[in-house]
């Protein structure tokens, strides 16, 4: 397959189908897809984590097609998440993922006042969520029993990016400290030394001393839940673009050399790499976000020497055969139905596997986009 030609025919599918789906959905937040048919987390679900993706991919589309369309469902989406601002219980470390793919896009395009302050709101409240002993940002809320207080998960990793716009908005140094402090943090507790992330980490929520790391969304204590490497390998790539610190670009070329390392034959990245040998569920999420951690190191050592261009060519070529798997696999391009990624998995020992979600959607578009040069780049 020609690797720019698939990309530009997948970026043409990409806007026919999509067009469709906006127009029939246009009043939803989806999740997922019921019989071909995207849910809506809107109301009661507002809160959901996952409830900003979905006005990321219309000014995806709207950055890289001007229809108008695109522009309102995304406008009515960041208002709908202003409920999810005014709960305080409904806040936690995913504030990035809800608020810079609506508000702050919509700032970086519009200029609009409504929408830097949005994104200022959630900035806020994830630096206040900054433990300064263990120096981390607590991830999940508990029941007001602060069994989980001391908590950090390696998806904060993709959030760090809002303080880093509030820091380059304000000029105000804590919100970049807050970010640099977390991410030294994971550098030095989440990632181990063969590549592989932790995806949980527990300290003591007063004294900040590490306690204990739990398997999480992976299969067990120790193994390697692929999308938290995902998660990791492009954080830290986003850490070293907003900082040009080389420490953080070093460990995300550590969690690519292991997801590379690690990838299967056929290009399609199972739950986690050390689930047992007889189980294939897969995570098509976890290699849609790896290709997007990938383009972006190879986008940064480019510019470099000529040891460095030839490292570049081995994650770009890497993010293209992840892509072209899914492109050529696990793609539904049925105008019928809502979601385009399909065999995506959340959680493995969740009782549902391999259905669609739609930060894969988003990420896949995303991942399409940079290499079309299409990319409204939102991180």
């Amino acid at each position: 397959m020609d690797r720019q030609n698939w990309a530009q025919e997948a970026a043409a599918k990409i806007k026919h189908k999509m067009y469709i789906v906006a127009g029939r959905n246009r009043h939803n937040i989806p999740y997922t897809t019921k019989d071909g048919k995207f849910d809506d987390w809107s109301g009661d679900r507002i809160t959901w984590w996952t409830n900003g993706f979905w006005g990321g991919i219309m000014w995806q589309l709207y950055h890289a097609t001007g229809k108008e369309l695109y522009r309102e469902i995304a406008l009515e989406n960041e208002e709908k998440l202003d409920a999810n601002l005014m709960l305080a219980g409904g806040m936690d470390h995913d504030s990035g993922f809800r608020w810079l793919p609506t508000a702050v896009a919509d700032y970086r395009i519009t200029g609009s006042k409504d929408s830097f302050n949005r994104g200022m709101l959630a900035a806020n409240d994830m630096a206040g969520r900054f433990n300064p002993m263990g120096r981390f940002i607590r991830a999940w809320n508990d029941n007001g029993d602060g069994s989980k207080a001391g908590w950090a998960i390696i998806d904060c990793m993709m959030n760090l990016p809002l303080l880093y716009w509030a820091y380059n908005e304000t000029k105000d140094p804590r919100y970049l400290q807050i970010a640099v402090m977390h991410a030294d943090t994971a550098r030095k507790y989440f990632i181990r030394e063969d590549g592989s992330s932790n995806h949980i980490v527990a300290f003591d929520p007063v004294t900040g001393e590490y306690a204990d790391t739990f398997g999480g969304q992976g299969y067990a204590k120790g193994s390697s839940w692929t999308r938290g490497q995902a998660w990791a390998l492009y954080g830290f790539t986003l850490s070293y673009l907003h900082t040009g610190n080389e420490s953080y670009l070093n460990t995300a070329k550590s969690v690519a050399n292991y997801f590379i390392s690690n990838i299967p034959e056929n290009g399609l990245i199972p739950v986690d790499f050390r689930q047992p040998a007889d189980c294939t569920l897969e995570d098509s999420t976890a290699s849609a976000i790896a290709a997007c951690g990938l383009l972006e190191i190879a986008k940064a050592l480019e510019q470099r020497d000529e040891l460095s261009l030839t490292e570049s060519r081995i994650y770009r070529n890497t993010a293209q055969k992840l892509l072209t798997s899914l492109y050529e696999n696990r793609c539904c391009w049925d105008d019928n139905c809502d979601h385009i990624l399909e065999k995506c998995t959340a959680a493995f020992h969740d009782k549902e596997h391999e259905f669609s979600i739609i930060y894969g959607d988003y990420f896949f578009i995303e991942a399409v986009w940079k290499l079309t040069g299409q990319e409204l780049f939102i991180w």
